[in-house]
């Protein structure tokens, strides 16, 4: 049995022409390696059906062959747009609205230590009324980085100079009263993903470690045009997938021996243990909620299509989303309401509106919640079940639903498959060897088992998936967001799938004295309502104004 499959393996690279094995891959294909191949993907046909394939798959093979001569780098995009909206669906309209919450008086503290868990919102009051610069801030925030880095491996690159030019020039802005908003003289640090012209984009992994890409991403130039002050090009597990990258693990700060989750590790880390104000991360399935949820932080997935991903390395080009992780709700509404937007250069970008203001209750609103999630056994049972009672006092309406019975586990491959053709080169080449991790659950493998993908199902699992987006539409008609344990169910992969923009934040720590995180969804291009949801629920308790001790 085992040589059968075996043969069957050997025989579909032969008709893809992909790999290297002591036999030639380009010897002529046989009925025989047809029939071996066909088993990978289930199918079988007769003799005289194989005999009458040769000619196409000899075809085939050799147009891969030439096609292969054409330089693809990562940042091009196949021809075809994932498109999340459902049939129907009617885009927001209207002008953009942004109304923060009143900061209060914020005065300096007398340990200046503590600025470092003070909110994007304080620490732009304290610019904004000049009782301290934004090069004092930024030094600040740079020898914390360099302090605790030894520790939590959350720093690939420090961008010390970019940083101190740039605070010089808020300074000089803010003193000459041309104030450009909240962020204006902010340090902040972004995932190392992200183009930033004179360092170098490694994306974690030791193939890429001394790539330099010579141009801004957009986040980056609008988080500029802001006045944010770039600290750090932060660590994430190698070619977006965990916590560990060429350097090591990046650790969390609640408890250095363990990892910070990943992929966006050290925006999590690095945010949590006060080293940064805000950071950017991206998400393909769970790379914000997860390490916020790890970390103790809160983090925003946008809905897909809402902030471009030009200059950002791709990885699923139908599922990669961009956003902030912040110490509060109303940060990443700040940073948010920053970088979405079409850009020109990423076509998945949909131009709508965002619109956010703080709720004065939640009485009036219908939230759904997870029943059978909820009520099923689980370590974080007690915190999830405490959110859905502050929540009631809050004067939420609370409706119990279920998601869409479609096993939206079983449509990993459609990630798997376009993860394998971002990094096709990296297969074809060998130098997947490189990279760091190399078990069963690693890129390496994934990424050569990935070739055994047939496109006609990568192409049904998209139309289930549209069966899916609308499936879900149907579903959140009778609520205007819902909420749902974390992890345990799934919410995070169907979401990723169907786009929906999520928050995680704290809700509790475990018997470990860990954090614990519950999520919030929204509606499509919904992050307004959604957003100011969350931090009505996050105004009721402090969870998020606890830190860990380093």
């Amino acid at each position: 049995m085992k040589k059968r499959y075996f043969l069957a393996a050997c025989a579909f690279s032969f008709l893809a022409g992909a790999f290297v094995t002591d036999d030639d891959p380009k010897k002529p294909l046989t009925a025989e390696i047809v029939d071996a191949a066909s088993r990978v993907f289930g199918l079988e046909f007769t003799q005289s059906e194989r005999d009458s394939m040769m000619g196409n798959l000899t075809n085939y093979r050799s147009n891969y062959e030439a096609l292969r001569k054409i330089e693809l780098t990562n940042d091009v995009a196949p021809a075809l747009y994932f498109n999340p909206l459902p049939t129907g669906f009617k885009l927001p309209q209207g002008p953009a609205s942004f109304k923060a919450s009143p900061v209060g008086k914020i005065a300096l503290p007398a340990n200046r230590d503590d600025l470092a868990f003070y909110t994007v919102a304080q620490l732009g009051e304290l610019l904004k009324t000049r009782q301290i610069t934004s090069e004092e801030l930024t030094r600040f925030f740079l020898n914390r980085l360099k302090t605790y880095n030894a520790r939590l491996f959350c720093v690939i690159t420090f961008t010390e100079e970019t940083a101190l030019q740039q605070a010089r020039r808020a300074d000089a802005e803010i003193k000459a009263g041309n104030y450009r908003g909240p962020l204006h003289g902010i340090p902040y640090g972004a995932k190392d993903l992200f183009a930033k012209t004179g360092y170098k984009t490694t994306w974690g992994s030791v193939p890429y470690q001394n790539q330099t890409l010579d141009y801004d991403a957009t986040i980056i130039q609008r988080l500029e045009k802001a006045g944010a002050v770039l600290c750090a090009k932060l660590t994430m597990g190698e070619l977006a997938m965990g916590d560990v990258w060429f350097g090591g693990k990046t650790r969390n700060p609640w408890d250095p021996t363990t990892g910070s989750s990943g992929s966006s590790a050290g925006s999590g880390s690095s945010v949590s243990a006060g080293l940064l104000p805000f950071a950017i991360g991206t998400e393909t399935l769970g790379s914000i909620v997860s390490p916020s949820n790890v970390n103790g932080v809160t983090g925003l997935r946008p809905t897909y299509g809402r902030v471009s991903r030009y200059g950002a390395m791709a990885l699923s080009w139908s599922m990669d989303k961009i956003g902030p992780m912040c110490r509060s709700v109303e940060d990443c509404a700040l940073v948010f309401n920053a970088i979405y937007g079409p850009d020109g250069h990423d076509p998945t970008v949909i131009a709508a509106p965002f619109r956010y203001a703080p709720l004065a209750s939640l009485k009036g609103l219908k939230i759904g919640y997870l029943k059978k999630a909820f009520d099923a056994e689980y370590p974080t049972k007690a915190n999830d079940q405490a959110t859905l009672e502050t929540l009631r006092k809050l004067g939420a309406d609370l409706v119990a639903f279920e998601l869409p019975d479609i096993p939206v586990g079983k449509m990993s491959h459609i990630l798997s498959a376009e993860a394998a053709a971002s990094f096709d080169e990296l297969t074809r080449s060998g130098k997947d060897d490189q990279l760091v991790r190399q078990v069963k659950n690693a890129w390496p493998n994934s990424f050569r088992s990935a070739r055994f993908i047939p496109a006609v199902e990568y192409i049904q699992a998209n139309r289930i998936r549209t069966k899916l987006i609308n499936e879900m539409a149907q579903t959140m008609k009778g609520f205007d967001l819902y909420i749902t344990p974390t992890f345990g169910n799934s919410n995070l992969t169907l979401t990723n799938l169907t786009g929906h923009p999520c928050v995680a934040l704290p809700n509790g720590f475990n018997a470990k004295g860990l954090p614990t995180s519950i999520t919030f969804m929204g509606h499509l291009f919904d992050e307004g309502r959604l957003l100011a949801v969350a931090k009505m629920y996050q105004d009721a308790t402090a969870f998020h104004k606890k830190h860990p001790a380093l």
